[in-house]
């Protein structure tokens, strides 16, 4: 037996100490890299929705709706795509998967509640039970108030676009199923910022909020997960080997694969235990001033829901051109 047969890739090791989660709408793909759970959000959907093997996704939504009242026609559809997405997303994973509320709705506490009901009834109707379905909400403060609302009637939330620490709290403190940092986006104002072309993967500025994030978290022991998104290379990812979860796109997923080598465990509950932490709480007032003195995080979060609304609307043109 060579030294080459006894090496093991990046991704069989990560998944031993990390929850492994496909970043994708294109479940035909995920078999390969056999994750536990997987992401979905507007931007994958639109793309998916493109090629011309999930045109029949599309159809079975739009036949769906055809009887609803025009106002809820396309609303609907949105929603029925959505789910059809990712019952067959479901097939290929052994556990949950994520689905986005319309970003639309993020300012919007009520109405959010409301659409996650609706898209929880749509998966109960195919015999999925709502323990397999994460809604995604973004994490503004009317996004986290709805998600402890949704978390009392035990359908689970996954707070996305979290830049900062004070979405992380409060997201703790509401009781949120999981968190969804985006490490990448967040390396991407850095380098726009401080004008910068690369950094250390230790020093990459979303490892260290992320690492930031679970620390905390892992000190005064909250229940809710921490899911590591948005990588823009494998050297983040294996930065953040040891956290709850990581959501990994194929490509990434592929490279880990191929790339041999030791990985080591780098976020660990007994150290996060050992730091030096004060704990907050956060009310309202407190939250929106902790957020809006992180420059990064304030832009992030509104470019964020901006680029999921353009997606969504984009989506809806996609239907609409199909309709007629």
């Amino acid at each position: 037996m060579t030294l080459q047969t006894l090496q093991k890739n990046k991704l069989d090791q990560l998944k031993k100490m990390t929850t492994v989660v496909a970043d994708t709408s294109d479940f035909l793909s995920i078999a390969k890299y056999k994750p536990t759970d997987a992401t979905t959000n507007p931007s994958l959907i639109y793309k998916a929705s493109q090629d011309p093997k999930y045109s029949f996704l599309i159809d079975e939504a739009i036949s769906f709706a055809k009887n609803k009242p025009e106002k809820e026609k396309m609303p609907t559809i949105l929603d029925k795509l959505l789910v059809n997405f990712a019952s067959e997303i479901l097939k290929q994973v052994p556990g949950r998967v994520s689905i986005e509320v319309d970003a639309r709705l993020s300012f919007d506490t009520d109405a959010s509640v409301k659409k996650a009901k609706q898209i929880i009834a749509l998966f109960e109707e195919k015999q999925i039970p709502r323990e397999r379905i994460l809604i995604k909400l973004a994490s503004t403060w009317e996004g986290l108030l709805a998600a402890e609302k949704l978390e009392k009637e035990k359908i689970h939330c996954n707070m996305t676009l979290i830049f900062s620490l004070a979405q992380a709290i409060k997201a703790a403190d509401v009781k949120a199923t999981l968190i969804s940092p985006f490490v990448g986006r967040i390396l991407d104002w850095f380098k726009k910022f401080e004008n910068k072309d690369k950094y250390a993967p230790s020093d990459d500025p979303g490892v260290k909020s992320v690492t930031a994030i679970y620390n905390y978290y892992k000190k005064f022991d909250y229940t809710t997960q921490i899911m590591g998104a948005s990588f823009r290379n494998i050297d983040e990812i294996i930065e953040l080997a040891g956290c709850d979860l990581l959501t990994i796109s194929p490509q990434l997923l592929d490279e880990l694969q191929k790339t041999e080598g030791e990985l080591y465990k780098k976020l660990d509950f007994q150290v996060a235990k050992a730091q030096s932490l004060d704990k907050k709480s956060l009310d309202e007032k407190g939250f929106r001033f902790m957020l809006n003195e992180d420059q990064m995080a304030t832009e992030k979060l509104s470019e964020g829901i901006r680029l999921f609304i353009k997606d969504t609307i984009a989506l809806e043109k996609l239907i609409f051109a199909k309709m007629f």
